[in-house]
This record gives C-alpha cells, sequence and structure tokens, in this order.
C-alpha cells in the first residue's frame, strides 16, 4: 500500500487540530505553515475534511477550523476513505495495458492478493483513532503493534538529519 500526499498531509492537518486545546482553532494559513505545504492545498484538504464533517470552519477574526467531534471517535479509515485517490474496485481498470480491459478479467491471481492486501490495511486502520496517533512517535509505535493482527517483520529504519 502506498499513502499519497494527499492522505499524508490530510491526516497531518487533522493531527494539528487534534493537538488543540478546547475552544482552541487554528487558521489555513497556521495549517499549511506548520505543515510545510501552500495554503492551496491545505485549503482543498480542509475542504474535503469539512464536506466530510470531520473539521469545522469559523468564519471572522476569531475564527479558523477545529475538529467537529473528539478526535478518539475519528477513525483513520474513515478518514483515508474520503482522501483516497485510489478505489480498490477499480484496480484492473488502471492495468490493462493498451487494451479495452485487463488480460486478466476473468481470471486472475493477483487481483485476490491485491484484493486480500487491502482489506487487511482497512482492518488495521479501523481500529486506529486520530487520537491514537496524536502525540510521540515511540509510543504511537508501540499502541500500533498492540492491535490484533499488526506484527513487526521489517525493523524500521532511523531517519538520519544529514
Amino acid at each position: 500500500m502506498k499513502i499519497s500526499a494527499q492522505e499524508e498531509y490530510g491526516l497531518r492537518c487533522l493531527v494539528q487540530l487534534a493537538n488543540l486545546s478546547e475552544n482552541e482553532s487554528l487558521t489555513l494559513p497556521q495549517i499549511a505553515e506548520r505543515e510545510g505545504i501552500s495554503v492551496a492545498n491545505a485549503g482543498k484538504l480542509l475542504w474535503l475534511l469539512n464536506k466530510a464533517g470531520f473539521v469545522s470552519a469559523t468564519r471572522g477574526t476569531k475564527g479558523g477550523y477545529n475538529l467537529s467531534r473528539p478526535a478518539s471517535e475519528i477513525y483513520l479509515s474513515e478518514v483515508i476513505k474520503v482522501l483516497e485517490a485510489d478505489e480498490i474496485v477499480n484496480h484492473c481498470d488502471s492495468y490493462k495495458g493498451v487494451l479495452e480491459t485487463c488480460v486478466h478479467k476473468g481470471d486472475c491471481g493477483i487481483r485476490p492478493v491485491i484484493v486480500g492486501l487491502h482489506e487487511i490495511v482497512q482492518n488495521a486502520l479501523s481500529q486506529i483513532t486520530l487520537a491514537q496517533i496524536v502525540g510521540e512517535e515511540s509510543r504511537v509505535n508501540e499502541m500500533f503493534h498492540q492491535i490484533q493482527g499488526i506484527h513487526r517483520t521489517i525493523e524500521p529504519q532511523s531517519i538520519s538529519s544529514n
């Protein structure tokens, strides 16, 4: 599974809002600056998240964005579904080559693996709330690996700052 830039930045915008105290909000330029993205990109993401009911926007001098519901009630599977660029149901249509349909459309050994992996990822994301990914990386990493069915097979690589 490859996470798209839209999914990554959308989640990061939500984490910014999840870190706020009650009655606090962030403006679009503040969110964009904190995440290192353009105001236009942040605006598009927050429009999608607002339309889906994850965030609320308040106009005016004291306005800004905040979460529409508690972070503990927002599941990552819901967010990814809204921000997802690719639909798994159209997977075969993306790999038809120069033909009108995939040559394996009737009988394919790849499709069940791709669909199965997608289901595993969706299941994991449906067990993780926005509140659970707010905080220190080590704590989030520990929580993530306690979710039923998720086991680490590859150790994470350290990110070096050169």
